[in-house]
């Protein structure tokens, strides 16, 4: 990553694809931005991030203006996957000083607390909102989507009970989801019954903890000690996830059947976490050529007007593995949003001189 044509082609990249979430999508679901859900909310935070951390103040003003024009529809019941627009406000509030952002971060926060339907173990039950209930079921997403938000909201409050919740739903995730054989994830856990379901090891699902596992932990170590399980399940998943690349620098969606397609968003995710990963100390820098692998690939799925190709649709927990394999791929602002925080995250430490792909 030191060599300048490859900067300016990952910052070229990047605004290509901040672009194409910012126009207009109305009327499809997996482009429209002007709407209170999950979807756009993972569009969001990569907006923010990429404004932040590579000073496009033009992309911070974005997420502030869509606030204002938006924050309207998220009236009714919270559930989890709504939460993830709220991810932002955390960062709004110190960017405008407005105190109504960090009154209603913290009303959320407090329904996560207190209110947030939980399994028999203590995880948050994964809730949507379209008209579906999955009880006592756990996510992979669920870290992303509402865990994250909690640990935003405990470094600018300072509130250690966000915090530990924090740590506590990460700690629950890791144990219920990992395969102990390959450190991979399954996508989800069954509570009541005592099972993974289709026991699926989905590409995006391992891409939600990969990354959330290392923003959430940088969030509140300021805070709180985290559990030392945490960092050994993620170096344990970050070691399967590398042995399970594809020879294109992307992952299958189902993580080990290599026969199956291979997935843009899971692998812009994975990629993330792992650059995260090392950027934390949590990951030796040999783990930068998976990385420098999954970029390559990535940006050959990027169209010229910034549309990230080979994204699957919205996947639930399916009834077979092999489903997974047929869910249809479109654009989508979460496709978009991963692939925009890893080029974020690439470009951002070529700048800082810390990418050097060759290192041990």
């Amino acid at each position: 990553m030191r060599d300048q044509q490859q900067y300016e082609e990952i910052r070229a990249a990047a605004a290509s694809v901040y672009n194409r979430m910012t126009t207009d999508g109305s009327g499809d679901w997996g482009m429209a931005i002007d709407c209170w859900d999950w979807v756009p909310g993972v569009g969001l935070i990569a907006i923010m991030y990429y404004g932040e951390q590579l000073e496009q103040t033009e992309a911070v003003q974005y997420v502030h203006h869509w606030m204002e024009r938006n924050e309207r529809l998220a009236g009714g019941e919270l559930v989890i996957n709504a939460v993830a627009p709220y991810t932002v406000l955390p960062a709004l509030y110190e960017l405008t000083g407005e105190k109504r952002y960090l009154d209603k971060a913290a009303a959320v926060g407090d329904w996560l607390l207190r209110e947030a339907p939980r399994t028999r173990e203590g995880a948050l039950e994964h809730t949507v909102t379209e008209a579906a209930a999955f009880p006592e079921q756990v996510w992979a997403d669920t870290l992303f989507m509402s865990v994250l938000f909690m640990a935003k909201l405990a470094r600018v409050t300072g509130q250690v009970k966000y915090a530990e919740e924090a740590a506590k739903q990460l700690e629950l995730h890791l144990r219920l989801l990992q395969d102990e054989a390959t450190g991979l994830l399954f996508h989800g856990w069954n509570c009541g019954e005592g099972h993974h379901m289709s026991a699926a090891r989905w590409a995006r699902a391992n891409a939600w903890v990969m990354l959330a596992t290392s923003w959430i932990a940088k969030e509140i170590d300021q805070l709180i000690a985290l559990p030392a399980s945490i960092t050994e399940r993620y170096t344990k998943l970050a070691q399967g996830l590398v042995e399970n690349q594809g020879a294109d620098g992307l992952w299958p969606t189902v993580l080990d059947r290599p026969d199956y397609y291979s997935e843009t968003s899971g692998s812009a995710g994975i990629a993330a976490g792992l650059l995260s990963g090392i950027q934390l100390g949590w990951l030796k820098d040999v783990y930068l050529q998976a990385v420098e692998q999954a970029l390559q690939g990535i940006i050959s799925h990027i169209a010229a007007d910034g549309t990230v190709l080979q994204v699957s649709g919205g996947t639930p927990v399916l009834e077979s593995i092999a489903a997974y394999n047929s869910v249809p791929c479109y654009p989508s602002q979460y496709g978009q949003g991963l692939t925009l925080i890893l080029l974020t995250m690439a470009a951002a430490m070529y700048e800082g001189g810390g990418c050097d792909a060759t290192a041990e």
